[in-house]
């Protein structure tokens, strides 16, 4: 029997309250550790809060998400859990919505964002860059101070998954999930099995029926589990987060968070049985996917 418990989170983040919001995601990764996870997702950029608007143009908002991050891993956060950390990235002249997957006080891989919410009430367009490049993971030289302090010089940074020993896992961030050819589509018929979205999805009426039907019908016909975590509260911009993060697997929820929850910080947690869906299309490889091996 392979057993994975994972842990996902509802986070009351603050927009540019880089301390709160550290102090939040240090505590969710105490809580999912203290549980046994080996999976720990928080939202989409929680390091930063979602709603920075136009801080998210400044560089001083860039060089406080590294700083924070630098903080997680110089500790013993990351020993033993592999945790995704929403923080905005810049590449080149570029400005990314950004995974970043750390393991072990290293960085392992950072996952840009490919579709961008850009109607209704989202304006990402304005401040980050859609990443198009999907036939290849390019190396992403570290700023100076993290390179130092990690002793890691360059991570890879595009679109892929980390192969383990057991399973495969990959991100897939937020609006991804609601396009007409989703990421996991792809990822499943290359053997991933374990998903994980941070969201920023704000409150609308009947919208989480709407999220829960997604989630259900991208592990129904593939398997596999769909981790999926959101703010709660409102950030300090127009929105209300409602919450709710959730693991379904092969098709079924089986954990969900609270809806309105005036916690700071909520930790859901299942355990899976991976062998439950096995069968998740090993033998019917897609194309060569990106993937980094741990």
């Amino acid at each position: 029997m392979r057993l994975l418990k994972v842990a996902t989170c509802n986070l009351n983040q603050w927009a540019m309250d880089f301390d709160c919001n550290l102090k939040n995601i240090k505590e969710s990764i105490v809580e999912a550790k203290e549980v046994g996870a080996v999976i720990r997702l928080g939202p989409e950029l929680e390091i930063t809060g979602y709603g920075c608007e136009d801080h998210f143009l400044e560089l001083d908002t860039i060089n406080h998400a590294w700083e924070c991050l630098k903080d997680i891993l110089l500790g013993d956060w990351t020993d033993g859990i592999l945790c995704s950390f929403g923080m905005p990235v810049i590449k080149g002249s570029e400005r990314y919505n950004c995974q970043v997957l750390c393991l072990n006080r290293k960085i392992i891989m950072i996952r840009p964002k490919m579709w961008l919410a850009n109607d209704g009430n989202y304006r990402e367009l304005r401040w980050f860059t859609a990443w198009k490049q999907k036939d290849q993971l390019v190396d992403f030289q570290l700023p100076y101070e993290i390179s130092e302090a990690l002793q890691q010089k360059s991570v890879p940074f595009g679109y892929g998954f980390i192969q383990f020993l057991d399973t495969a896992v990959a991100a897939e961030v937020c609006e991804e999930l609601f396009t007409p050819s989703p990421p996991h589509a792809e990822l499943a018929l290359n053997g991933v099995e374990v998903f994980m979205n941070a969201s920023g999805s704000h409150h609308q009426l009947r919208k989480l029926d709407v999220r829960l039907r997604a989630f259900i019908g991208a592990t129904h016909t593939r398997g596999g589990v769909y981790i999926y975590s959101n703010h709660q509260g409102c950030d300090g911009g127009r929105l209300y987060y409602d919450g709710c993060a959730s693991v379904v697997v092969n098709g079924d929820l089986v954990a969900q968070g609270s809806q309105f929850s005036l916690r700071d910080v909520e930790v859901v947690v299942a355990q899976i049985d991976l062998e439950a869906f096995d069968f998740n299309f090993n033998l019917h490889f897609h194309r060569d996917t990106n993937f980094v091996a741990v």
